[in-house]
């Protein structure tokens, strides 16, 4: 407790890691706030299936990303996904097409280039998801909780919700630029976190109106979660290292004589949780093309993959999360780039020759420790539908494990890293006995366009 008092006073006193902890405190209040404030038109009073309808299911889910905005009608009820999706179309278009993977290499302008057609691309997906929202909106609440039912509300509501996701996404870009952490993966967070006392109280009821062992098997699930949640941190902070020998040289002379051995940190989980949040997004797309208000009538393919529960669902599931955390490994780690890198610095791999050798020893590293790292995260990231199995709620079993858990402690890490770097650089002792905080790489954070 001493040493929590002693790192506030050492937060408080750096006044750069002080002004950036108040921003991004201002900018994820603004966004908290923005979530109750309820679309005009719209009786605020008659939103009880609107809830009841997002109490389960993938609308459940879509409803824990937004923070609660999507049953409350708010203004910010679309949140930040369409961002997330129009970013991953993006980045796989820099892969296949030609004129995006020259936009790549052209830099800090070509980069300005693909975030404005990332900007463009997540107003066209909020239009397409708008009206279909509003249509929801009015099956479940009725007309008689929309006071003005008319073509203007229809078009001032569709401007407003587009508005409402440009306005997070802009509060996200200020959070990176002026606070602490990604604002984007912060922006999330919140919601997902505002979400958990009303999950937790729902479950610790549900088993209390259980006769006989209720109270038990809520300390039960408390201990699983606390189990999952020591597990995801050994995933987020798993590092495999690879010995490098780093050699002297005479002055005058390249020969190298000697060395220092070092080590090269390749982390199992590179990726972080960016291929849980891009393989969400994309099991999102059923729904918004069907419209929001077709749900229950559903049948086929859409039916399987609009329900969170199904096999298929989660089978695919856990294949889009293994090929996108091989496809942001790629990205982050370029053994090539580091091969020459090390070979430019005198140093090598025992055993294996400098250049192309130990790019293809690093690349078949990094192939071996990737594999069970994503078929871990995919194992955690479907555990919620085998906690329903069990009796559990499906509002607490999105954080027995799941998306919500692994954003949360994937999150929180790499923003204590930053908080810990700040103090570190300024020679105050960090938040950790250690000093050091095992957070993940830049690339692993949630890091859309800005």
């Amino acid at each position: 407790m001493k040493r929590l008092i002693n790192t506030i006073k050492n937060i408080y006193k750096i006044e750069e890691l002080r002004s950036k902890l108040g921003n991004t405190l201002l900018f994820l209040l603004v966004y908290r706030l923005g979530s109750f404030v309820v679309l005009p038109g719209v009786n605020p009073e008659s939103l009880d299936a609107l809830k009841q309808q997002t109490s389960d299911g993938i609308l459940g889910l879509l409803n824990m990303f937004s923070g609660g905005a999507f049953s409350n009608a708010s203004i910010f009820a679309l949140g930040i996904m369409p961002y997330i999706s129009a970013s991953i179309v993006v980045q796989l278009l820099t892969i296949a097409v030609p004129y995006f993977q020259k936009m790549q290499k052209e830099g800090e302008s070509g980069r300005k280039k693909m975030n404005q057609i990332t900007r463009y691309l997540t107003v066209a997906i909020c239009a397409l998801q708008a009206p279909s929202y509003l249509a929801n909106l009015n099956n479940q609440i009725g007309t008689q909780a929309i006071t003005d039912s008319s073509s203007f509300f229809w078009i001032s509501s569709t401007i407003i919700l587009v508005a409402g996701t440009m306005f997070i996404m802009w509060l996200g870009e200020r959070i990176t630029d002026r606070g602490i952490g990604n604002g984007i993966s912060l922006i999330i967070m919140v919601g997902i976190i505002a979400e958990l006392p009303g999950a937790l109280l729902g479950e610790f009821g549900s088993r209390i109106a259980q006769a006989g062992g209720g109270t038990v098997m809520f300390l039960i699930e408390l201990i699983g979660l606390l189990l999952v949640v020591i597990l995801s941190i050994m995933l987020v902070q798993g590092v495999r290292r690879i010995p490098v020998q780093v050699a002297k040289r005479i002055q005058g002379n390249n020969t190298p004589v000697g060395g220092v051995r070092q080590y090269i940190p390749l982390r199992v989980n590179t990726a972080g949780v960016m291929p849980i949040i891009f393989a969400q997004a994309i099991m999102f797309i059923p729904i918004t093309i069907a419209g929001f208000a077709n749900l229950d009538s559903l049948q086929g393919f859409m039916a399987t993959f609009s329900n969170p529960t199904s096999f298929w669902y989660n089978f695919t599931f856990a294949v889009l999360i293994i090929v996108f955390t091989y496809f942001y490994t790629a990205i982050a780690v370029n053994p090539k780039n580091m091969a020459e890198e090390m070979k430019r610095s005198g140093g090598f791999v025992p055993g294996v020759k400098p250049g192309e050798a130990t790019a293809e020893f690093i690349d078949s590293i990094m192939s071996k420790i990737t594999l069970p790292g994503a078929f871990f995260l995919a194992f955690v990231a479907i555990m919620p539908s085998l906690a329903m199995m069990f009796g559990v709620t499906n509002k607490f079993a999105q954080f027995y494990g799941g998306t919500s858990l692994l954003i949360l402690v994937g999150v929180v890490l790499d923003t204590l890293q930053q908080i810990e770097s700040h103090l570190l650089m300024r020679q105050y002792d960090g938040l950790m006995k250690s000093g050091k905080i095992k957070g993940r790489v830049t690339a692993a954070a949630v890091t859309m366009p800005s």
